[in-house]
């Protein structure tokens, strides 16, 4: 998606969060509930029609709240699926055509090798993909919003890496953000992380799960190693 690229993090969430209050502001209108924005997982928060960047009034709250810009925001006020009048996060988040083909790009790239193709192809759903970075067969990268995915160049990402940007906490509640892996990072095998920052030069181990929701690993960390708890059997020496 060309308008995200050569765009900073901050800068892309706030694209695609003003995109998906302005389907909400349509959304609700039409089924006439109420839809709110939250700068944390928890809280109220903000009716989106008080957001709207279609009105002078809108816009300038609309400023007002991404003063500052978060890595992170939850949609809350659906409904149940049940409720006659409730919005679909899927709908919420993307049109139709876009979900279908971000299914399907998906699909294909999760059986890809590791290839300067396959970033080609993770390029064009949206995702910011480095120079020299190798993304390994049956990776995942969340279909959600490619575009705030960020991997940083000649980072490896290990098989079976799991990366979701997005989070369905049910009632008609939904949370995303920003997924940035910095350069020269290892990620190991079956690792799984949510909306995350990790500096350069850092590495997950095999089996790794990050969290939690949205942390900060320090440039040079090692996450994931942890001493086996074992006691060994008592010798002769030791009881003497």
């Amino acid at each position: 998606m060309k308008k995200y690229r050569n765009k900073s993090p901050e800068e892309v969430i706030k694209l695609v969060t003003t995109e998906i209050i302005e389907r909400a502001i349509k959304l609700s209108k039409k089924k006439k509930r109420s839809v709110f924005i939250s700068k944390t997982s928890g809280g109220k928060g903000t009716d989106v029609l008080t957001l709207n960047p279609k009105t002078d009034e809108g816009r300038i709250n609309l400023e007002k709240f991404f003063t500052p810009i978060r890595r992170h925001y939850t949609f809350s006020g659906l409904g149940s699926p049940e409720e006659p009048n409730a919005i679909s996060w899927r709908i919420l988040n993307l049109p139709f055509f876009r979900r279908i083909l971000l299914v399907i790009q998906v699909g294909i790239s999760f059986f890809l090798k590791g290839s300067p193709g396959k970033n080609k192809l993770y390029r064009w759903m949206g995702a910011h993909i480095g120079k020299g970075a190798e993304i390994m067969q049956m990776v995942w990268l969340d279909h959600f919003r490619p575009e705030l995915i960020f991997i940083g160049e000649n980072s490896l990402l290990g098989a079976y890496t799991h990366l979701t940007v997005h989070a369905y906490e049910g009632s008609g509640k939904f949370r995303y953000g920003i997924i940035e892996i910095g350069k020269n990072c290892t990620i190991g095998a079956g690792t799984g992380m949510g909306p995350i920052q990790i500096e350069d030069n850092s590495r997950t181990l095999p089996g790794t799960t990050l969290s939690p929701y949205f942390s900060i690993i320090k440039s040079g960390s090692v996450v994931g190693w942890d001493p086996p708890n074992v006691k060994e059997p008592r010798t002769e020496d030791d009881k003497n």
